[in-house]
């Protein structure tokens, strides 16, 4: 029984092309190296799941060739890869160019200087200089200024400013006759009195 099956092996053998034979060898042979590399499992190496995805899209009956792994493994490897290799080729580069450290002094340097202007005139004047920059980055690096005292509340302003306010109104009233009178009223602040 054995040397028939023996028989039928090399029949079949004879009747398929070479370079079917050649990839089934090679594959066979692979499979010999891991398991002689390993000492108790067969342990598989980054080459190892390469190789077997290439073999996987070289001959359709790669299945039956496969000794140490299943083949849901292999096409698991296949679909990982393939993800890794689209997550790198369409990584992003999100947020702000990366700015040259030049120009950030630069930046600090004319805020320094210019106290006056604000990030629209530094942003132009490094456009004269041929430095694309946008506002927003200009003002993100320029020197912030703590000498200024920051501007009184609206409370203050009023509390301040009450003896020289007024509030005034203008609309219209029907009569009893039913003509229009238009009314103009000014209310001093201060003393609460209408002008």
């Amino acid at each position: 029984m054995r040397l028939v099956l023996h028989l039928l092996a090399l029949i079949r053998a004879l009747s398929a092309d070479r370079t079917r034979l050649a990839l089934e060898n090679v594959m066979l042979r692979q499979q010999l190296t891991v398991y002689r590399r390993s000492v108790k499992r067969a342990k598989l190496e980054d080459g190892d799941r390469a190789f077997w995805v290439l073999m996987r899209r070289l001959l359709t009956n790669w299945k039956e060739h496969l000794v140490i792994v299943k083949p849901e493994t292999v096409i698991r490897w296949h679909r990982q890869g393939f993800r890794y290799y689209w997550r790198w080729k369409s990584r992003s580069k999100l947020g702000r160019p990366t700015i040259e450290p030049e120009i950030i002094h630069l930046i600090r340097r004319m805020s320094i200087e210019n106290e006056l202007w604000g990030a629209p005139r530094i942003q132009a004047e490094l456009a004269l200089l041929d430095h694309d920059v946008a506002v927003s980055t200009v003002a993100k690096y320029m020197v912030k200024r703590k000498d200024h005292e920051p501007s009184q509340s609206w409370r203050t302003f009023l509390a301040n400013h009450m003896a020289r306010s007024a509030a005034c109104d203008f609309f219209t009233v029907p009569t009893a006759t039913f003509r229009m009178l238009y009314v103009y009223v000014v209310l001093h602040h201060d003393r609460r009195t209408i002008f």
